[in-house]
């Protein structure tokens, strides 16, 4: 007996489940509102040097006397970055002319001024990361991603270990630890650590939430499990930039941002365990508890299936013994489902953090393009929907991330909204496919890996903005050519539409990862 067959017994998609995906609904908002808190939290308003002695100034207007102490830069505006060793006051008679001797222009001395019309403070006027520390601004999301990064292989093993529910709650508990203490921060290197283990801690959340919803759904409503989670998160998105609009002042953003995590905690206390995992694991007794309470809820009140039959089960499978990352690597098509998948993964989040944490690049308020790219994410979804049900898994994750590498040839906001599309869609299969790829003993082991590379990738994303020193279109060329090589991987991948969840790894060795009749 399969655990698909179970499922149809006591309802595959009933009350029991839409209750479960009600409760795990919440922890999937919390995430876009860490994640890409970067915007708001390291925006940096426009600033100029702050200029000493202004009492000399008493009969000039603020536009004369930045004209008198500010060089300006090629397309007139003021630089933000350097000043003049000197007032030069015939700049006053002509301020077209500008100075040839460069000598008299210097790097701030005396600090920045900033504009606090749109930004009551955020970490760059908290702490002057501008200019020669632009650097450390940006490494902030870097300093995120990293956590996130090493969380994901941390939750990934334990999850598979120790149980799916356990270690979403530590996940969430963590997340509002670190969360408040990024707040308290009074130092750029405690914010960088807090904000690296508060990575960690939502990595959990991030891996496990998804997983636990479809591994108590039919394989009929997987899909519109995976894309209704996927939903969530871009409501996150919109929730985003509202509390940002609302919350201007960068300490208490994160207090806010972080505040519904406590609430997802008591959510996540109603949630059930994994029956799927208990009885890979063995813990037969506990399975059969959920199994009969799932049937009640749904009104299966025929169901009956004893401890015993649930025991030969995961004898059969022989799922109970202990395994490891190295286990993805051991027999040959699951070592090249990793490999590919890892990826696509990487390709996925460093396109999609690329366009996301650039949101003052497309010309539009930094509000409305958070608030816009959140919309557009829906309507995307709707499509893949339809996409991954009728096309398939495999062309539809390989050509959303194509088109999503093809969009950063342009940065006009109608086709970076397109763009942002494409890599919420690629985003939102990539998740879903990759659960539908890893045996049940080793998924979330699998959900793990490739989530590390997903987010080295999203570590590395805000990191290649930097290379527009070097050369104006090298960030957005860098973008592109990993998105398109990425997405060409994708079609070595096998196809999981209407597949069963395998169970154990020889599932897919031996091709007993087949198509359910119907």
């Amino acid at each position: 007996m399969k655990f698909e067959d179970l499922l149809l017994e006591i309802g595959g998609f009933g009350r029991f489940q839409i209750l479960i995906l009600a409760l795990l609904c919440l922890p999937r908002i919390n995430l876009p509102m860490h994640f890409l808190l970067h915007n708001f939290l390291a925006a940096t308003p426009s600033h100029h040097c702050a200029i000493p002695h202004q009492e000399e100034f008493v009969n000039l207007t603020m536009e004369e006397v930045l004209l008198v102490s500010i060089p300006r830069k090629p397309d007139g505006t003021f630089s933000s970055c350097e000043m003049f060793s000197q007032p030069q006051f015939h700049l006053l008679l002509n301020s077209s002319l500008q100075p040839e001797n460069k000598s008299i222009i210097q790097h701030c001395q005396h600090g920045w001024v900033y504009d606090h019309s749109q930004f009551t403070s955020t970490i760059s006027t908290q702490w002057d990361l501008v200019c020669e520390q632009r650097g450390l601004n940006q490494a902030t999301a870097t300093f995120f991603f990293i956590g996130v990064t090493m969380g994901a292989m941390v939750f990934g093993y334990l999850s598979d270990r120790f149980g799916r529910k356990t270690m979403l709650q530590l996940s969430l508990v963590c997340s509002v630890v670190f969360g408040m203490l990024s707040a308290a921060s009074v130092s750029y290197t405690m914010l960088a650590i807090t904000r690296t283990l508060t990575g960690v801690a939502l990595s959990g959340l991030s891996l496990i939430v998804l997983p636990l919803g479809l591994e108590w759904v039919d394989i009929q409503h997987r899909t519109f499990t995976g894309i209704l989670s996927s939903i969530f998160w871009s409501i996150g998105n919109m929730v985003l930039a509202l509390v940002a609009y609302l919350v201007r002042e960068w300490h208490w953003l994160l207090v806010a941002v972080t505040g519904p995590c406590v609430l997802s905690i008591i959510c996540v206390w109603w949630v059930p365990e994994s029956a799927r995992w208990l009885i890979a694991k063995g813990k037969v007794k506990q399975a059969h508890r959920h199994l009969l309470r799932c049937a009640r809820i749904n009104g299966r009140k025929d169901f009956a299936v004893s401890p015993e039959a649930l025991t030969r089960m995961s004898a059969d499978k022989n799922m109970g013994g202990n395994y490891s990352y190295i286990s993805l690597f051991r027999t040959p098509v699951l070592r090249r489902i990793s490999l590919c998948s890892g990826v696509v993964w990487f390709g996925v989040a460093f396109s999609y953090y690329g366009m996301s944490l650039n949101l003052t690049g497309f010309g539009l308020s930094i509000y409305l393009s958070q608030f816009v790219f959140g919309i557009i994410e829906i309507p995307a979804k709707m499509v893949m929907y339809v996409l991954v049900n009728r096309v398939g898994r495999r062309p539809s994750q390989a050509w959303t991330l194509i088109l999503t590498g093809v969009s950063f040839t342009s940065l006009r906001s109608v086709v970076a909204v397109m763009g942002k599309g494409f890599s919420e869609a690629a985003f939102t299969t990539v998740f879903l496919y990759t659960s539908e790829l890893y045996p049940t003993i080793v998924r979330q082991n699998g959900m793990g890996y490739t989530s590390f590379l997903a987010r080295l990738g999203g570590a590395l994303a805000p990191l290649v903005f930097l290379l527009d020193e070097v050369w104006r279109s090298l960030p957005e060329v860098t973008y592109c050519g990993v998105a398109v090589c990425s997405g060409a991987m994708a079609f070595l991948l096998p196809e999981t539409l209407n597949m069963r969840l395998p169970e154990g790894i020889e599932d897919i060795e031996n091709k007993k990862h087949t198509q359910e009749s119907h």
